[in-house]
């Protein structure tokens, strides 16, 4: 049998080398939604949302023990979606604030059930440093899940939506909202501190605990 040549070797490093090289960028450029100029440097920014992160990962427990706190730097303040007056806005607009960012629908049965515990959650702690901001996915227009709101006796969240789902697309493109419902807790200034999947009971002493110990931590 015919030992391979040397050269054969240094082939096979280079096309390792360049596999790892690939693999490192592809995970880089998960972490960045690029906004209107880039957003290298916003994501570079959102290092201290890890902090908020560590605060938060001991209470992810009981009723919010799926919650996964961030591990790398993610910023989502480009994120864009319509205002109750069916205003353009973006995540940024809440900076200041730390954001429970939720997406739903009216076809998604789990999303259904959980609008009254994030309802709850807004009325005991919405205030000027906290939001839940539901974002309504449907496509048909803005009446159908109106009215499944009313239906439920949600009357304190405000109504946002994004019909054009460019909202999901874009988040899909980071890895994340890769089902519904989706709830991201972002900080004031506009990054990632944890990801659920799925629904949760957001009106639980547990889910509240998870949520204030975050927003205790030092936001650097």
């Amino acid at each position: 049998m015919t030992k391979p040549t040397e050269p054969a070797k240094s082939n096979r490093r280079g096309i390792i080398a360049a596999g790892l090289a690939g693999a490192v960028a592809a995970v880089a450029a998960l972490y960045v939604i690029a906004g209107p100029n880039g957003n290298i440097a916003g994501a570079q920014s959102c290092s201290a949302a890890l902090d908020l992160a560590a605060a938060a990962k001991p209470f992810a427990t009981g009723e919010v023990a799926a919650f996964l706190p961030a591990s790398a730097p993610l910023d989502l303040q480009h994120l864009t979606f319509k205002g109750p007056d069916d205003q353009q806005m973006a995540l940024s607009d809440f900076g200041g604030k730390t954001v429970l960012l939720n997406l739903w629908a009216t076809w998604c049965a789990p999303c259904r059930k959980e609008m009254p515990a994030l309802d709850e959650l807004q009325a005991e702690m919405g205030n000027e440093t906290f939001e839940v901001v539901a974002v309504n996915l449907d496509r048909g227009g803005p009446e159908k899940p109106k009215d499944f709101l009313e239906e439920v006796g949600v009357g304190n969240l405000t109504f946002y939506q994004d019909s054009s789902n460019d909202l999901l697309k874009d988040l899909r493109k980071v890895a994340r909202a890769t089902g519904l419902p989706t709830t991201i807790l972002v900080s004031p200034k506009g990054c990632e501190i944890g990801t659920m999947y799925g629904p949760a009971e957001w009106a639980s002493g547990e889910a509240k605990a998870l949520i204030k110990n975050a927003m205790a931590a030092p936001d650097a």
